[in-house]
């Protein structure tokens, strides 16, 4: 969630480090003229050097070749990404360049128009979800949502409003947390504690209050807030609920964190690898396994022992770069932008190995996958925002008010 937090565009927009450079610095597009160095050139290189020495036996190769792809962008080197884009579709692993903004500097160049033809030949759009309800307010901007099942409420946080609302399963919108009200920063990542009714959230940093791991109870009342831990830039992102302890990513930091609820501590989880903005996370059934999603796919955690290790994709597919991320009878559920074109999926996971058996596309290419960042699984169906509008708040400024629209949730069935 963020998200950038997933917010998608947002959410890669506030990822920080060459992530957020991949969006923000624009380089040269004219023909036969280098573009200028970015600030932070040495950064890039940096990530660039760490994601060339992962092992050969990496499980995402193609996760890696994208977002190499977009990083030689980011720097100018075209032919370098050109070339790192072809070896990747030759993966067949869903990836679009085509949908991808910090690839945009190669639209011109007929063999990267060849590779995004292939690509929308072969993943076409893919429709099975509908709109549930929708919500009347324009400028919410939302990024996290959470479901309570036994009260049948949704909760939706807002960027841009600075506030948690209600949503009744009819479509019913109150504020839980009002506008204003305790001085919120954009609110991202929501859960809800099934023991209580508890509401924990994140927030996004702001000009005057860091980022934030935030705590109210059941009426909407502020019970904790702890900023994120250490010096530098943090963006406290999505978050899980486990007893005593709370897991949350941090996407600009690149780090994830256990929040221990009686010392009001935040301690660094370990990882076999680097890992570039974490985003969703969730826990297995019986809460013993952690899966973190960042831009190179999904890391599972064993929290009994500590170990840590790749989540190997099914052939032909990716885990790259999942927003919302949720476990559903020994399947994981995505809101994935980390393939460029935003999509819905389910991967089945096997029972004996860190493996996916299947992956299955629940909607792709639709108006229902419109900047979509998170969702929630209710009664044996997941929904999840459509179009949260994202990419239409820069610095929490709206870019174009005629394009404000209503919040549609969708929902498709889980078979």
């Amino acid at each position: 969630m963020s998200s950038l937090r997933s917010m998608m565009l947002l959410l890669i927009a506030v990822a920080g480090g060459g992530i957020l450079s991949l969006y923000l610095w624009p380089p040269s597009t004219i023909p036969g003229q280098s573009a200028p160095a970015p600030p932070d050139a040495e950064t890039i290189h940096s990530e660039i050097r760490a994601i060339e020495a992962l092992p050969q036996q990496f499980p995402e190769h193609g996760a890696a070749l994208f977002f190499l792809a977009r990083l030689h962008a980011r720097l100018g080197e075209l032919p370098k990404a050109l070339a790192l884009l072809k070896e990747c579709a030759a993966l067949d692993e869903g990836f679009d360049p085509g949908a991808a903004p910090g690839l945009q500097v190669l639209k011109d160049n007929a063999e990267f128009q060849e590779l995004v033809e292939q690509a929308r030949r072969r993943y076409p759009p893919v429709h099975h979800a509908q709109v549930a309800f929708t919500i009347a307010d324009k400028d919410l901007f939302p990024e996290g949502l959470a479901v309570d099942a036994e009260k049948r409420l949704f909760y939706m946080g807002s960027m841009h409003r600075k506030k948690i609302v209600k949503i009744t399963t009819s479509g019913e919108v109150s504020d839980f947390v009002a506008e204003g009200l305790y001085g919120l920063n954009p609110v991202g990542g929501i859960r809800i504690d099934p023991r209580n009714h508890d509401v924990w959230a994140a927030s996004d940093p702001a000009e005057t209050r860091a980022s934030e791991l935030l705590h109210f109870d059941a009426q909407g009342k502020l019970l904790e807030r702890y900023s994120a831990p250490g010096a530098g830039s943090r963006d406290l992102n999505d978050l899980v609920l486990r007893e005593r302890e709370v897991y949350t990513t941090d996407s600009f930091a690149n780090l994830v964190y256990r929040f221990d609820r009686k010392p009001h501590e935040f301690t660094s989880l370990r990882f076999p690898r680097p890992i570039f903005l974490p985003n969703g996370i969730t826990l297995s059934g019986d809460r013993n396994l952690l899966y973190v999603a960042d831009m190179l796919g999904v890391i599972v955690v064993d929290l009994r022992t500590g170990a840590a290790q790749d989540l190997v994709p099914d052939a032909h597919d990716t885990l790259a770069g999942i927003d919302g991320l949720y476990w559903y009878k020994g399947d994981l559920i995505g809101v994935q932008y980390g393939t460029a074109a935003y999509r819905v999926m389910r991967w089945s996971l096997a029972k004996d190995r860190p493996t996916i058996m299947a992956s299955e596309v629940l909607e792709r290419g639709t108006e229902l996958v419109n900047d979509p960042t998170t969702g929630a699984i209710f009664q044996g169906h997941f929904y999840f925002m459509a179009n949260t509008g994202i990419a239409n708040l820069e610095n929490d400024k709206i870019v174009d008010v005629s394009k404000l629209e209503p919040v549609h949730i969708a929902v498709v069935p889980l078979k």
